[in-house]
This record gives C-alpha cells, sequence and structure tokens, in this order.
C-alpha cells in the first residue's frame, strides 16, 4: 500500500480491511515537549483496526507471500506464526480478510488480554511455556515446526502453508519503508531530526530508518531497549548481551539480533536503555494528563525519545511509536497487585 499524507485531500473511503492499515497520525506529546523544549510526536499505531504497529507487518508479510505465489486469494490457505501477541492478531485478521486460516503459537505467559482477542478473532491459538530460543520448545521454533508439517501433508489437504517468520521475513521491514518511514517525513514535513523505538523484530526500525535516511541521512536513528534485552549492547559493541529484566511484551532480545534488524544495522546510529520505572511512569503520565492510553512498549518507546531530545538538547524534532494500546495490558501493567509483587509504582488512581 502507498503512503498518504495526513492532509484534507486523504480518501473518506478505504478498501476493506487493507485499505485501513496505515496512515495513522502522528500526534504531540505536550508534556514531554514541554519537559524537553523539543516537539516529540507519537505515530498513533494503536489506532489501528487490529490495535497495534503489528497490522503493517501482518498485512505485509501476507501480500508479500501472495505475490510469491505462496497464497492464492480465494483458494485455502494457512498463516503460522510464532508470536509474543500482536503480530498473531494482525495476521489473523488480514488472513480473515482474505479467505486463510491462522494457527498462533504464544507464550502462555503473554497478557490475558491478548490471548483472548486471538481466540475471539478466530486464531488457532497454541499456548507453549516460554523458552530460550535454542529450545526446540521456543514458540518461534514451534510455529516453525508446525508450518513444515502442515506444509508436508499440503497434497492430501489441499492447502498452501506458510511460516511468516516475522522476525526474518524481510517483507515485515519492508512494509515500513513503504509506508510506515514515508507517512512520518509527510507528516513532519520533511522536519524530523531523529526517530527512536524498540525492537522486537527490528522490521519497524529498519524500515523507517531505511525510509528516513533515503530523504535525510542525517536524520538520527535511535534503538530504543528495555532491560532484559542484549539490544542495545550489541548496538554498542556488536555482541548481544543482556543484563536485568522487564515486564514488557514483545519487544527486546537476549540472545540474538532477529534478520529483520539486522538488514538495517548500517542505518542505526545509537541505543538507549529504559527501566520499567522510567517506562511506567510515561505510560502512566501519558493517560493520566494527555488521555492516551498505551501499552509498555510505547512506554518505552516515549522514555527513550525524551532521554535522546535531552542528549540532542531543545528545538529538535523527534518522532517515535506508539505500539499499541492499554487495554492490551489490563491485567499487568494496569493492574496494582501485578506491580506490587514487581516492587513497580503503582499510580494513585489504580492504589
Amino acid at each position: 500500500m502507498s503512503a498518504q499524507p495526513a492532509t484534507s485531500t486523504r480518501p473518506h473511503v478505504v478498501d476493506g480491511l487493507a485499505g485501513a492499515i496505515g496512515d495513522t497520525p502522528l500526534i504531540r506529546l505536550r508534556r514531554a515537549s514541554a519537559a524537553t523544549g523539543c516537539e516529540i510526536l507519537g505515530k498513533a499505531e494503536f489506532m489501528q483496526p487490529g490495535g497495534s504497529v503489528k497490522d503493517r507487518a501482518g498485512l505485509g508479510i501476507i501480500v508479500d507471500a501472495e505475490r510469491r505465489g505462496q497464497l492464492v486469494p480465494g483458494q485455502p490457505g494457512i498463516v503460522v506464526e510464532g508470536t509474543a501477541g500482536n503480530t498473531g492478531i494482525g495476521l489473523t485478521l488480514v488472513a480473515n480478510a482474505r479467505g486463510y486460516r491462522s494457527i498462533i503459537v504464544v507464550p502462555h505467559t503473554q497478557s490475558r488480554e491478548k490471548l483472548d482477542f486471538l481466540r475471539m478473532i478466530g486464531a488457532d491459538l497454541r499456548l507453549v511455556d516460554p523458552k530460550p530460543l535454542r529450545d526446540p520448545g521456543h514458540y518461534v521454533n514451534t510455529s516453525r515446526r508446525i508450518a513444515e508439517e502442515l506444509a508436508a501433508q499440503a497434497e492430501r489437504t489441499g492447502e498452501r502453508v506458510i511460516w511468516a517468520n516475522q522476525f526474518g521475513n524481510l517483507a515485515n521491514a519492508a512494509m515500513h519503508e513503504a509506508t510506515t518511514g514515508p507517512e512520518i517525513w509527510e507528516q513532519t514535513a520533511g522536519g524530523v531530526d531523529a526517530f527512536t523505538c524498540a525492537c522486537g523484530t527490528g522490521g519497524t526500525l529498519t524500515g523507517v530508518a531505511r525510509a528516513l535516511k533515503a530523504r535525510n541521512p542525517r536524520v538520527r536513528i535511535v534503538l530504543a531497549d528495555p532491560m532484559g534485552s542484549g539490544l542495545w549492547s550489541w548496538v554498542r559493541t556488536g555482541e548481544v548481551k543482556a543484563e536485568g529484566n522487564s515486564i514488557t511484551e514483545g519487544i527486546g532480545q537476549a540472545s540474538a539480533a532477529p534478520g529483520n534488524l539486522e538488514s538495517g544495522r548500517e542505518f542505526i546510529d545509537d541505543a538507549l536503555q529504559v527501566t520499567d520505572p522510567e517506562a511506567l511512569e510515561q505510560i502512566f503520565d501519558l493517560q493520566q494528563h494527555e488521555g492516551l492510553s498505551v501499552g509498555g512498549s510505547a512506554g518505552v518507546n516515549v522514555a527513550a525519545a525524551i532521554k535522546l531530545a535531552r542528549e540532542m538538547g531543545p528545538g529538535h524534532t523527534i518522532v517515535t511509536i506508539l505500539c499499541d494500546g492499554g487495554a492490551r495490558y489490563q491485567s499487568k501493567i494496569f493492574n496494582p497487585d501485578f506491580l506490587r509483587e514487581r516492587g513497580l509504582p503503582v499510580p494513585p488512581w489504580l492504589a
């Protein structure tokens, strides 16, 4: 899909779900901007049809599979993926709209709200124990194995099967290069000085970085990383070395940089670490004072944008991603018992 500028000429009718994915607004974060003297802008990906930035990856991966003939619209097909939740939601909704089935493998430790949503929209949900990536039982490895087994049965069942492989499938980053990055450029009238966001697959950071650097090589690209992830170390030293831990879901890698991120390494200028208390401060502040309810990864992103603004100094425009909404984490980051058990701050209205 092509990016559209946020102007009054924007069409008011789009063609189905695919036409509704993308073209999200940039929201000026008033308090973060006032505190730093910079313009800090959040791309409102929580406004996507499936509620997260991963709708873009879901659409990009399935459309790419159709272009390659791996899936054929109107013919039986199965999309298999291992995910922390949001990519599974995006893939399932796009698959539904195009007539395919989806099998989604998720660690059972992910938020109850995401698991319930996946069931509600018709995903064949397979829950697994959390395992390290090297373990055959890891959710990514499990999803790959399911896809291979189904593909081996394809002649008998007549269904085409793809393993979405969001971490290594470069259609993920390509979608952001074609849509998210150009949208940011147009919405800031080319005035963006820096972009920062956290990485799960690295597709958003790599795709946006390519698009922005192609238009202005001086745009600063900074990876935001929660504690417990080794990607900060990877950017700074070339070695994935994790320290600490975090309650955030779907971002950070402790053992290896995923393929989408590796493909964009040359475009990344730096990395910043963000602790859970720093992220939660921004999540609760946005909700209480700006009416924006966002999830954990968005908190990491905004905290990193503030740190980057203070490094760069006043007068700069910094864009980040508001990845998904807070309702998806009601049982965790908006649950006072969950927060207290981990020694994390509880906002007054929850206490």
